[in-house]
């Protein structure tokens, strides 16, 4: 896990930008990046499927989701997401993983982004994203996998009662004989 003081979503749609990819780049699709969100003990898992023939740079990033409610995106704006995750991201699917996460609600949002001749951008989808997304100079889709609220729980859930309790039908086994 990493903090930065005040990240905001825009910051991080930005920085993966700054990464030049290394083969010339098609037309870009808004169906070219795809996202699906998961949570494990305390890791947030970012499946990211890459579409777009070249290597992309991507972020994860979670921010405050207060009472497990999806906050308002200025509210995002303003206090940024300090917990997050960076990588170049090849073509096919690959994880990305905010680790260490502490205990609560969380919206989880991601961005990829390229340069070059075709330079785009591809944000999760969040109400009211398009008003930020026009100030890029660039083409810039919404993911169709909507931002969405993720809870970190503090413990992990306990194993089901029947793997508790062990199997004496067979008290001679137990016992070697």
């Amino acid at each position: 896990m990493r903090t930065t003081a005040r990240t905001t979503l825009l910051a991080a749609a930005a920085i993966p930008l700054a990464i030049a990819t290394a083969a010339p780049a098609s037309a870009a699709e808004a169906t070219d990046v795809t996202y699906a969100f998961s949570v494990t003990g305390s890791t947030v898992t970012n499946t990211i499927t890459n579409n777009t023939g070249a290597t992309i740079g991507c972020t994860t990033s979670l921010a405050a989701a207060p009472g497990g409610v999806l906050p308002p995106l200025d509210d995002i704006m303003r206090s940024g997401q300090s917990l997050y995750q960076q990588d170049d991201i090849p073509p096919g699917t690959t994880t990305q993983s905010v680790t260490d996460v502490p205990d609560g609600s969380y919206v989880a949002l991601a961005s990829c982004g390229r340069e070059g001749p075709d330079p785009a951008m591809w944000v999760s989808n969040y109400p009211g994203i398009e008003q930020y997304l026009v100030q890029f100079p660039m083409t810039a889709y919404t993911v169709q996998q909507a931002s969405t609220v993720v809870t970190v729980p503090s413990v992990d859930p306990a194993p089901p009662a029947a793997a508790l309790v062990p199997d004496l039908s067979e008290l001679g086994t137990l016992f070697g004989s």
